[in-house]
């Protein structure tokens, strides 16, 4: 017996035809005698029956079947009885009548049902082969392969061509912590897993490839959250001879051809927004702009106040903003206080909450502010009745970070943040480099090989902190999904670049000499842009963390729960490799 067809792919069409189905026992039963088995497999289940009175030497055998086993039947498709059909079901208008049964495998009792979404993370991640059986779970990753089929074929028909590059590769330590991999045939040297394929796609580029993708494996060893793993997939790619245009032309189709998958049309162009306008009215420069709330600076509004604390702030450089939060006069005295403690865990000195009842404005802050200052308030933010106003006085950085958070978080309590929308844009404009007050010097925002505006480049010599980079990032519902830039392919403006980020000749020839080397042999111009192929397929899926559309992701301590790595190795392979350990590796 051979399988024929998968236990979804049957239908009504087919009643009276003989089948051999393949698949796991989803659910066993007896009903007066007769057995029905719920087969499954990854298209879908089948009831399957076993009468004693057609077969009752293979109805014996369907006795010993439990949840899980692996069986093959043969049988005959029938239409099920009137009355008894299951429109839940695909192939709820039929069944199988079996004639043959072969168990081709027992199953011990699993450590949870797999129709329990309540299983914890641990435990599904321990016996990721169990969990993955899960119908859910397989439509995950079944949509996973269609989405990444789509963006192949997408961008072979823009004549990309997929080129891999290498993972074992040079430590470049100018963005999160390489994986490094000692070489045992070079004693002492090692390799590094890639961060991105950067500095080769940018080769490819001086090679004439003009377009180049990968859908690649990348690696950081940083801290971990929900959207962060060691290992995880980004859509790569890279043109010559483009402005940053031509890249998110292409992203945008990208994007719109993988969301026509769950019937979701995007916008054909993306709205654009400033790095300076997300931050001034989001607080961050991944704004969700599914709802309003928008942070508003009203800093002017209390030029000559008489509040001690708004003054000071000012005199100090310091700025006023916040934002009206619609229905938030709901909201007891106790969670408000509790909305203070969290700006505070955040960074901010405190957090002034006004609510608006049909009196107006209400704030134990309010006897300290004139009358013009309130009036004010009350147009600038255009209060309405049932509202709460949030304001954070304090250096402008804070006060962005503060509010840009609790922004999301007030939203999300007070059930404002729309289901099922999506809102792509640009945020376009980056500082090209930012000041580490630590090291004293200057650090790239983006990466080292980002191009300045053109218009800006004067700036490089009198206000580097002025230069705005020809960098763009995509955000979709308030996450970065990916980010790139127009490259440097002048040799003289990489060279002021790390000087500008103190990196000398022979440190920038060791880290990066195949690169600028390659520069002086006739580089195009060229740019692209690195897409989290996980955080697209969470959105698509509506999955709260990557984990859930990775087959085998690790935990937030960086571990595989069902191999049990990272684990010691033999004494002899570190002997091998010439390394000797000072720290014993935890046994567990």
């Amino acid at each position: 017996m051979r399988r024929s067809c998968y236990c979804g792919e049957l239908t009504a069409d087919m009643v009276g035809q003989e089948v051999v189905l393949e698949g796991w026992v989803n659910r066993r039963r007896d009903h007066g005698g007769v057995t029905f088995v719920d087969l499954r497999d990854r298209e879908g289940l089948v009831q399957v029956v076993f009468n004693p009175q057609a077969n009752p030497q293979v109805h014996g055998k369907a006795r010993e079947i439990k949840n899980e086993y692996v069986l093959r039947i043969k049988g005959k498709v029938s239409r099920r009885p009137p009355g008894t059909e299951n429109p839940k079901l695909k192939t709820g208008e039929i069944e199988v009548v079996a004639s043959q049964l072969e168990i081709l495998n027992p199953a011990k009792t699993l450590p949870f049902r797999l129709d329990d979404r309540e299983v914890s993370e641990e435990v599904r991640l321990t016996y990721r082969y169990l969990d993955l059986r899960r119908p859910w779970m397989q439509h995950q990753m079944r949509l996973r392969h269609r989405a990444a089929m789509a963006i192949r074929q997408y961008l072979d028909a823009l004549g990309f061509i997929d080129v891999e590059t290498p993972f074992l590769t040079k430590s470049t330590p100018e963005g999160a912590r390489d994986y490094l991999v000692p070489s045992r045939v070079n004693p002492g040297k090692f390799f590094a897993l890639p961060q991105s394929p950067q500095l080769f796609k940018q080769i490819l580029m001086v090679a004439g490839f003009d377009r180049y993708y990968q859908i690649v494996k990348c690696f950081r060893d940083e801290d971990l959250r929900a959207d962060r793993q060691p290992e995880f997939t980004q859509i790569d790619l890279e043109m010559s001879f483009v402005e940053r245009e031509d890249v998110m032309t292409v992203v945008e189709g990208i994007l719109g051809t993988v969301f026509r998958l769950i019937d979701v049309e995007l916008p054909e162009k993306f709205p654009v927004m400033s790095y300076q306008e997300a931050m001034l009215k989001y607080g961050i420069d991944r704004p969700d702009t599914r709802f309003e709330m928008l942070i508003q600076d009203v800093s002017g509004l209390f030029a000559q106040t008489g509040f001690a604390a708004f003054k000071e702030t000012l005199e100090k450089g310091g700025v006023i903003r916040g934002f009206r939060a619609p229905g938030g006069a709901k909201f007891s005295r106790k969670e408000l206080d509790n909305w203070g403690k969290r700006a505070r865990e955040l960074g901010a000195k405190g957090l002034i909450s006004m609510k608006v009842t049909d009196r107006g404005l209400q704030s134990n802050l309010l006897k300290y502010l004139s009358t013009g200052e309130v009036d004010g308030l009350k147009e600038a933010f255009q209060i309405q009745e049932g509202d709460v106003l949030f304001l954070a006085a304090d250096r402008e950085e804070t006060v962005a970070e503060v509010l840009g958070r609790l922004r999301l978080e007030v939203a999300q309590a007070l059930d404002l943040v729309p289901q099922d929308t999506y809102a792509p844009l640009w945020v376009v404009d980056f500082p090209l480099l930012d000041w580490d007050e630590d090291e004293r010097r200057y650090v790239a925002v983006h990466h080292p090989f980002t191009s300045p505006m053109d218009e800006d480049l004067p700036l490089l010599e009198t206000d580097p902190l002025k230069v705005r980079a020809k960098a763009y990032d995509v955000v979709l519902n308030g996450q970065e999904i990916g980010g790139g830039s127009i490259r440097i392919h002048r040799r003289d403006i990489q060279k002021k670049i790390f000087e500008l980020l103190h990196i000398g000749e022979e440190e920038a020839r060791i880290k990066f000499g195949f690169l600028l080397e390659a520069l002086e042999y006739g580089a195009p111009p060229h740019g692209g842009i690195a897409l989290g192929f996980d955080r697209v397929m969470a959105i698509l899926t509506g999955a709260d963390s990557i984990r859930e559309v990775i087959a085998f992701p690790k935990t937030q301590k960086a571990q595989c729960l069902m191999t049990g790595a990272p684990s010691p190795v033999d004494e002899k392979q570190l002997k091998e490799l010439k390394i000797k350990l000072t720290v014993a590796p935890e046994e567990k």
